[in-house]
């Protein structure tokens, strides 16, 4: 059920993107994404000392649909990383945010909508990992970005509805009681330039 509405969803977002294409709101996107372990503010004093522990990126596509109020599909490749102590999580995904957004004055916008992820692969290194709980869990983005022309860049927040988690296991198989989130909070900061 959950891959049969995943797919419906990618679907949806190649047919607006085929709407968008007549419309010089078609683009290609890229960018950096800071994910916290745990409460995202105190995570924020860990980014200081050490500021690549838990950079990502995502690089995909987007369509846009409308001017003043606007309909934004996008699909996402992103790749995370999360440090803990000795390891890292390493984690594939595909993301489909559907925003909603406006332009205010002008090239500032706001937008915000549900954010689609769909997990491709994980890797905790050096220790076994359970499988994750949900390959598939649905978040929300909010965010703001300035357009240039053709050239636009935006930075959003985004948070999962609920908690994915994955178990950790020792070298014995034996579960550790450790506990790791698969949808931790981020911040996304994203260049696009439309086609």
């Amino acid at each position: 059920m959950i891959k049969k509405t995943f797919l419906l969803a990618v679907f949806a977002l190649g047919s607006f993107t085929a709407i968008a294409q007549k419309d010089p709101g078609f683009g290609i996107k890229a960018g950096l994404n800071y994910g916290a372990n745990g409460d995202y503010f105190e995570s924020t004093e860990d980014a200081y000392k050490n500021p690549d522990s838990n950079v990502g990126y995502h690089v995909g596509f987007f369509g846009k649909v409308g001017t003043d109020i606007y309909f934004r599909p996008e699909l996402v490749y992103t790749k995370t990383k999360s440090d803990y102590e000795n390891n890292s999580l390493d984690m594939s995904k595909l993301d489909l945010p559907l925003l909603v957004g406006v332009n205010l004055v002008g090239p500032l916008q706001v937008f915000a909508g549900p954010s689609f992820q769909y997990i491709l692969d994980t890797d905790f290194d050096g220790i076994t990992i359970g499988d994750v709980e949900n390959d598939f869990t649905v978040g929300l983005n909010i965010g703001a970005g300035i357009s240039f022309g053709k050239f636009g860049i935006d930075l959003r927040y985004e948070r999962g509805f609920t908690e994915n988690e994955v178990t950790v296991f020792n070298s014995n198989g034996i579960t550790t009681g450790d506990r790791i989130d698969t949808r931790p909070d981020q911040l996304i900061l994203s260049l696009a330039i439309s086609l």
